[in-house]
């Protein structure tokens, strides 16, 4: 028997979602045209995906309300504790975007006040690319607001490489402009928040590296929510091996280890199916050891050349003489990202960077 599919993500904002939106609305404001609303939000709607639904629902927005742009933005506002998911409070957001462009002070304010229902993180970046530094000062101000959903916003909606949005072009030609944010949130108390900052150090440091170690440098990190910030903002850097980065988290020194066991299971196998990545580390130090162990996978191209992926296995404490196993299952699928072709693959047991062991497994597309 055939498994159903799971949901699309887009159907979370399917017709019942938008006649749903319609009869709040008309509840809040009599005149708003809820007929004309439901006609223009769903022509079309099955061939819309998620994001071009979020927008679909602004534009039917501003196609049925009835008020100017300060009037109408008091209504969404108004709405957002009842939208129902927060895709709904992202078009809300959308509207102030595509609307508000000439209305600064009162856009942003809305935007801080939306953020708190569904992200405006992708409706703060067109302030942003038309007026950078006087939008990042406003997001200076949200870094230190007690709502954690405003302080995410003043770090994520200035990531330089946002997924799902445009770049701004301008902080990953220079990101010092935000330094003053990431470090206002250095050790925020929320994890939501961390995250956030953890991601956007990541974004620059596919284009800046040595500017995110040098600022991270000068973080305190005793404090355990910096050093978790620290540890995931790096990770680019850290299965790249780079020594800066592998120091600050305080595994830069080459591992004194003898590599017991090091095996991928089995040996060979066939599209869609796992192997096993299995290690068994010994310390041959005088002393403790941090060990951040990862494996990289050479996938072979169609050229029969192959392209180095990196993958986290484990991140040890190993003190002298002690063993540490670990494992990992992978599943060896054609994904949007990355298309599988037949041959032997190249595994490396990756050490504080250091290659230490490799092995191989071989790949067929079809069975027999």
């Amino acid at each position: 028997m055939t498994e159903p599919s799971p949901p699309l993500l887009k159907d979370i904002l399917d017709r019942e979602r938008m006649h749903g939106i319609a009869q709040r609305m008309a509840a809040l404001c009599p005149d708003f045209a809820a007929d004309s609303f439901i006609a223009h939000v769903t022509d079309g709607l099955d061939a819309l995906g998620i994001m071009q639904r979020v927008r679909r629902i602004a534009t039917s927005l501003h196609a049925a309300l009835p008020g100017g742009f300060e009037e109408n933005v008091r209504l969404l506002q108004a709405f957002a504790p009842d939208a129902g998911h927060p895709f709904v409070a992202i078009a809300l957001s959308d509207y102030v975007a595509l609307h508000g462009a000439d209305r600064f002070e009162s856009s942003v304010t809305a935007l801080k006040e939306l953020t708190r229902y569904g992200s405006s993180e992708y409706a703060v970046r067109p302030f942003l690319d038309r007026d950078l530094h006087r939008t990042l000062a406003v997001m200076a101000q949200w870094a230190h607001d007690p709502n954690e959903h405003v302080r995410r916003l003043a770090s994520e909606g200035c990531r330089p490489r946002l997924p799902w949005s445009f770049q701004i072009k301008a902080l990953i030609a220079d990101p010092a402009p935000v330094a003053a944010i990431l470090d206002t949130l250095k050790a925020d108390p929320s994890l939501y928040v961390r995250k956030s900052v953890a991601n956007h150090l990541n974004d620059i440091a596919k284009d800046h590296p040595d500017w995110v170690l040098d600022l991270l440098q000068t973080w305190p990190r005793d404090d355990p929510r910096t050093a978790w910030i620290v540890r995931h903002g790096l990770r680019t850097l850290i299965k790249q091996g780079n020594n800066r980065a592998l120091a600050l988290i305080g595994a830069g020194a080459a591992p004194v280890v003898d590599v017991e066991r090091f095996a991928v299971t089995p040996a060979a196998i066939v599209l869609g199916a796992p192997v096993t990545i299995e290690a068994r580390l010994v310390s041959r130090a005088d002393t403790g050891q941090r060990l951040v162990v990862d494996y990289a996978i050479h996938y072979v191209k169609k050229s029969g050349a192959t392209s180095r992926k990196v993958f986290k296995l484990k991140q040890v404490e190993l003190a002298p003489g002690d063993r540490a196993e670990m494992a990992a299952v992978r599943m060896v699928r054609d994904f949007t990202t990355r298309k599988h072709h037949a041959g032997r693959h190249r595994v490396e047991l990756l050490v504080n960077g250091r290659s230490l062991a490799e092995t191989v497994f071989d790949l067929a597309l079809t069975a027999g």
